[in-house]
């Protein structure tokens, strides 16, 4: 099955927010009410969800115009305005929580994936995500790790090949699985395989892997494995991809990355990233006609 899309998503978020109705709004908030309201940054991070946001507030109420100040991929600094808002005020305040909880956790992925890539460096390896994401959400949190900075790993399990250790065991060993998955394999799809041992990471470069994900070794074993990888193709100088997963914090991202390897994958960025601080503010209002 496909991903909801964005439209389905906030469809969904609004429905279980909303309900029935919003019977506060609808009891204090007299009829026809205008207003004028802004979403501030409470703090220094990078924009994710503005899209989302601005979705969230026509899908309650078309009327309203929304202007993106600050887009997804920018990063702001505390007191900044991230989006602008114009018109009815039961319809802002019905859409508030809803756009912000959108804005404050795809901005929290998307703040500390730039963290995380800024501890890589420059010139080092490509900072991925996994799938450890919000089940229904993994669309936007993908996108808010783009904003960041960070690239994507497979998005699902029907778009890229990725035999694990629990696969292997029951493919019965390394090679069996490799040599199952380069039979039947779509054509253009990577083969890649995990390892946790310099043993089985050089049985998997005699299977024909086409990447390896190098599970929690330290950054002399990880040193140690792209030297193998080095040394076994040598004499073509062909060598396979090479990804470290596994311990990455932001602790430890910085030695794993002068390692050698070709990426670095980190749930961490998607499943802890702590939400961002926003919120909504009304400066004016007024009566409708």
């Amino acid at each position: 099955m496909q991903s909801l899309t964005v439209a389905e998503i906030v469809t969904r978020a609004l429905a279980e927010d909303i309900g029935p109705g919003d019977i506060t709004t609808n009891l204090v908030v007299p009829f026809g009410t205008q207003a004028d309201a802004a979403v501030v940054a409470r703090e220094r991070l990078v924009v994710s969800g503005a899209t989302i946001a601005k979705e969230v507030f026509s899908q309650v109420d078309d009327s309203l115009i929304c202007e993106i100040v600050k887009s997804d991929g920018q990063a702001v600094e505390k007191g900044d305005l991230v989006l602008k808002l114009k018109g009815n005020a039961a319809s802002i305040l019905t859409a508030e929580r809803t756009a912000l909880n959108f804005l404050m956790r795809l901005s929290g992925i998307a703040s500390l994936t730039r963290r995380f890539v800024e501890a890589i460096g420059t010139n080092g390896p490509k900072l991925l995500d996994t799938r450890k994401t919000t089940p229904g959400l993994r669309v936007l949190e993908k996108a808010a790790v783009r904003h960041g900075g960070g690239e994507n790993h497979r998005f699902a399990l029907y778009d890229g090949i990725l035999i694990k250790d629990n696969h292997i065991v029951s493919a019965g060993g390394i090679q069996k699985a490799l040599a199952m998955a380069k039979a039947l394999a779509p054509a253009g799809l990577k083969i890649e395989i995990e390892v946790e041992t310099i043993a089985e990471e050089l049985e998997a470069l005699k299977g024909g892997a086409d990447i390896l994900l190098l599970d929690n070794m330290d950054p002399p074993t990880l040193q140690r494995a792209v030297k193998e990888a080095n040394n076994f193709f040598a004499p073509n100088r062909r060598r396979v991809l090479l990804e470290a997963s596994g311990g990455v914090s932001l602790n430890t991202i910085s030695q794993i990355a002068l390692s050698g390897v070709d990426y670095i994958s980190a749930g961490a960025i998607t499943h802890s990233a702590p939400s961002a601080d926003l919120a909504l503010d009304f400066y004016s209002r007024g009566t409708g006609s």
